[in-house]
């Protein structure tokens, strides 16, 4: 169940350190480490810590350090800070923290949980029981949704529906990402960094540039400048869809979908729930019959504070930033 903590535990691994944004994947991690034995140390995006107490508690709980990100731990945050006093931290610069810290100690490794191209290829269990579940009822997807901001959420979906779109299935795979950070609709497809300071290896994918900072929406985990290279191909490609919902949308098709089905989609999620919504829509205008199918890929119970905020009428759609992506781009790394 926890292949990346029990390979560390048996290699003579005794800390992991880690990012997040939504809080999702550090609080795995965590309760995997305090079931191994292995000592956690989460850098979680400043803004997401501010907005996500409770998932914090959650990692606290079990046991991992959890730290806003950047701070001023780590070289890379420091120098953050230095240039960004007030800072809401973004998934690249806590990457960067955390990849520094674990290059600086001999007993600490450093795990990822999305983008990588084996993550999204272990995440596709979720696909896979998808497709057996319409199996069982004899449906197939006309199109399939989900949030993507790394890419391991769409790639878990959508990857075993690949091979039959390959061979000639008449299948749609979306991407949805927020308006404001809208790496696959409004990025260039180069090769850039993972992180804002550079530690990882060079990756060919589409990206916002490795020093954008997104604005601080409450979708955390989507707040990444760059997408999986197996996604960013894909869309490359042609094969693979994208669109980018805006933040008011998406809690509106959130409590619609929470009404309708009880259960409250996290902030991620809401962007699949949106993009399968407008599709329901021009289906009912055009007359069509579809299957959609979306990854509802968390609950939103440690993010009623977002909820609130959009309840009471506090929430904005954030503008693209045009002229902050024009200059991230213009830092990307010369290959070639």
């Amino acid at each position: 169940m926890f292949p990346c903590e029990q390979s560390n535990q048996q290699a003579g691994i005794k800390r992991l350190a880690t990012e997040t944004g939504a809080g999702q994947w550090g609080s795995s991690l965590a309760l995997a480490g305090q079931m191994f034995g292995l000592d956690v140390r989460v850098y979680m995006v400043k803004i997401s810590y501010q907005q996500k107490p409770y998932r914090r508690s959650m990692m606290q709980t079990w046991g991992a350090e959890v730290f806003a990100s950047p701070t001023d731990m780590t070289n890379s945050g420091r120098a953050i800070l230095a240039a960004h006093p007030d800072s809401e931290g973004s998934l690249g610069i806590a990457i960067s923290e955390a990849v520094e810290e674990a290059a600086s100690r001999a007993d600490t490794n450093y795990a990822l949980g999305s983008v990588l191209n084996h993550v999204l290829l272990h995440q596709t269990i979720i696909g896979q029981e998808a497709r057996k579940q319409l199996e069982m009822v004899g449906d197939y997807p006309d199109m399939i949704f989900a949030p993507c901001g790394g890419g391991s959420n769409f790639g878990g979906i959508a990857f075993p529906f690949f091979a039959d779109k390959a061979a000639g299935k008449d299948v749609k795979l979306v991407a949805v990402e927020p308006t404001s950070c809208p790496t696959l609709t409004k990025g260039v497809y180069a090769y850039d960094f993972g992180d804002v300071a550079g530690y990882t290896p060079l990756m060919k994918m589409f990206t916002l540039g490795h020093d954008f900072m997104p604005p601080g929406i409450h979708a955390g985990g989507l707040r990444y400048h760059g997408d999986s290279p197996l996604v960013s191909q894909l869309h490359q490609e042609g094969l693979v869809d994208a669109v980018a919902v805006p933040q008011l949308e998406t809690f509106a098709a959130g409590i619609m979908f929470a009404k309708c089905e009880g259960i409250i989609p996290a902030p991620e999620s809401t962007h699949a729930v949106a993009a399968a919504i407008r599709e329901a829509k021009n289906c009912a205008q055009t007359g069509e019959s579809k299957t959609l199918l979306f990854n509802l890929s968390g609950h939103g119970h440690f993010d009623m504070t977002a909820y609130d905020r959009y309840l009471q009428g506090e929430l904005t759609d954030f503008d693209y930033p045009e002229e902050a992506i024009k200059e991230s781009l213009a830092h990307l790394p010369k290959v070639g």
